[in-house]
């Protein structure tokens, strides 16, 4: 990576012509030979947010570290089918891991802040790693991943203060603002409010609104009203009598939540089983 922060057109369009950020070509991933997850076939809209829901088991977790390959340095793991960024396959040669995870940001389930490093620091960390040095640009872009993260106005006055002293939900924006830094066309976002209070989860949602006009969002959760109230569209996973997580619908969360296709879907959204 050079030091242009320039973001990169990366989207390519369906034959519906609307914009696709990634793509899904019956994907599968199994570890040590047992399918955990099959059959994912779906595109990502660009600039929505794409939620993927279902009941513990289902594989969301495991679809979506798959979608920046966070599956290769486990013994076993094995992923098939065609993940597409920009046309590319992700698991080709013509695309590096580097390359990938800053194009793909990933914001995990419980905040995980360097916590001996400054807010600033942490904000950077992405940056340095892949060579950038020029403070000018390190300010640049710390002010504005913390802004875009809605963190700015409670830290400016104290950047140099450990991450450790921020709140759990300060913390999680902190990781949302040193992905942002890296300028990344979609963000992954593995259920990152589940360890967070009521107030500290509504911030997160309203971050996630705003954030979508400027990079494609794809969220796990398990809670069906908050994928009701922030994502545009939905993916449904049910896990299948082998124990294999399947997809079971794709389609707007309107619909998915309103008038689904599957009669399964409708349970689950319902309640009726989970």
């Amino acid at each position: 990576m050079t030091d242009d922060l320039t973001t990169k057109t990366t989207t390519t369009a369906s034959s519906s012509g609307v914009k696709v950020a990634m793509q899904l070509k019956d994907v599968a991933v199994s570890f040590n030979g047992r399918t955990a997850v099959r059959d994912a076939t779906f595109d990502v809209a660009a600039n929505r947010v794409t939620s993927m829901i279902g009941p513990s088991g289902s594989g969301k977790t495991t679809l979506l570290r798959a979608l920046n390959r966070l599956h290769d340095l486990t013994p076993g793991a094995k992923v098939t089918g065609k993940i597409l960024l920009e046309g590319v396959d992700i698991y080709g040669p013509d695309l590096t891991v580097t390359e990938l995870r800053t194009r793909v940001g990933m914001v995990f389930q419980r905040p995980n802040p360097f916590p001996t490093m400054s807010i600033y620091e942490n904000a950077v960390s992405g940056l340095r790693f892949n060579g950038i040095k020029k403070k000018s640009l390190l300010d640049e872009a710390a002010e504005e991943s913390l802004r875009a993260a809605a963190l700015w106005e409670s830290v400016e006055n104290r950047l140099n203060v450990a991450a450790s002293n921020l709140s759990g939900g300060e913390q999680q924006r902190l990781c949302i603002a040193r992905a942002l830094a890296l300028k990344p066309e979609v963000l992954l976002m593995d259920e990152p409010t589940s360890a967070l209070d009521p107030i500290a989860t509504l911030r997160i949602e309203e971050l996630m609104s705003t954030l979508k006009q400027q990079v494609t969002i794809i969220i796990v959760t398990h809670n069906m009203q908050q994928a009701s109230r922030i994502s545009d569209d939905c993916a449904f996973l049910l896990m299948g009598e082998d124990r294999a997580g399947e997809l079971i619908e794709f389609n707007t969360t309107e619909k998915i939540f309103n008038s689904p296709i599957d009669s399964r879907t409708l349970d689950y959204t319902l309640g009726r089983f989970g």
